[in-house]
């Protein structure tokens, strides 16, 4: 069906009837994909970010839907579509916990970036968090390799939530100067510029241009890896060359738009 997109009416025709499509092929038809559909209609097109919500929330809850728990977990997290609603980070970890179960990087991202966050307070669990970082850099999200990269480059640490739990990486019996001083129980990240390299080298793969560039300066200054000025050079040119995608795609949206 072609649309006159000058023509106001017939737009307006024209999403109507996709509205009336997304309400059949999710209430009758009970498809996954085309509730999320109708739930992103409704918070783009009629703005109504209550009832996107309500959508949002029962297709991950009912369907087991990841990309819907990312959403719902979004609109907690910063306390959308709900009159008098206030951020609840501790509900929107629930939803992308939900949603990295389910195999979403996503989810999994955004789950390890709020257990590790100082924000969570006393449901900050450390080792949780990088568990699910790690799980999202496995696969194949670039940022969350590049904030692991980050992690190991500086070195890191951060309270475990149970005693019974056992970090991954190192605790408090770890032989680094950093053990005296931080309270038991707490998980480490030493640092290592080696694990940084390794994470650098794959987010930088996945096109992430941070990754890219540290990953230059590491080959430049033989960190983590063996000096390599050709290689430094080629990455160095790989990340300026992703910014100005990121430019030329930012520009091309403004144009659409205007």
């Amino acid at each position: 069906m072609s649309v006159n997109f000058q023509d106001e009416a017939e737009v307006k025709q024209y999403l109507d009837n996709i509205g009336i499509e997304y309400r059949f092929g999710c209430y009758s038809e009970k498809k996954p994909d085309v509730c999320h559909l109708l739930a992103d209609y409704l918070e783009s097109i009629h703005k109504d970010y209550e009832k996107a919500r309500k959508v949002y929330r029962s297709t991950c809850d009912d369907y087991g839907y990841a990309k819907s728990c990312l959403k719902y977990g979004n609109y907690t997290f910063i306390g959308r579509g709900k009159s008098g609603s206030k951020p609840n980070p501790a509900e929107a970890l629930e939803y992308y916990e939900k949603g990295c179960k389910l195999g979403d990087s996503e989810n999994c991202l955004n789950a390890g970036l709020l257990l590790v966050s100082p924000k969570m307070n006393n449901r900050r669990d450390f080792m949780r968090g990088m568990e699910y970082l790690t799980k999202s850099c496995d696969l194949n999200n670039g940022n969350a390799c590049f904030y692991l990269s980050g992690l190991h480059i500086s070195g890191a640490e951060g309270p475990i939530a149970s005693k019974e739990t056992q970090p991954l990486i190192s605790s408090t019996e770890s032989s680094s100067p950093k053990s005296s001083v931080v309270k038991k129980n707490d998980f480490i990240v030493e640092k290592n510029m080696e694990k940084a390299f390794t994470f650098s080298y794959k987010a930088c793969e996945l096109n992430n241009m941070y990754a890219c560039a540290n990953l230059s300066q590491m080959y430049a200054r033989g960190e983590g890896t063996e000096k390599n000025a050709e290689k430094a050079e080629i990455y160095k040119k790989k990340a300026i060359q992703l910014q100005e995608d990121v430019k030329n795609s930012k520009q091309l949206l403004f144009q659409q738009t205007s």
